[in-house]
């Protein structure tokens, strides 16, 4: 049930860590490229995306451990 559960988290981190660094990415784009009124705007997308980016990482990790600890132990065939 851990591995499944784990395995969710770390799914369901993958994919919000993936569409919020894609929107940071074009905010940063905008932010370099465009005008003064526009940059502030940019900063906005920039700064909630990376919100958004900690907490899909945050997934990530905690998906990753909760899948690891799920896992039987090996035998060594002693």
């Amino acid at each position: 049930m851990k591995r499944l559960f784990g395995g969710i988290l770390l799914g369901v981190g993958i994919l919000i860590a993936l569409v919020s660094g894609l929107c940071t990415l074009w905010g940063i784009g905008t932010a370099l490229t465009a005008t003064h009124e526009a940059a502030v705007y940019s900063s906005i997308f920039i700064f909630a995306g990376l919100i958004q980016l900690t907490l899909g990482i945050g997934l990530i990790i905690g998906g990753r451990a909760l899948w690891k600890s799920g896992t039987p132990p090996k035998d060594d065939g002693r």
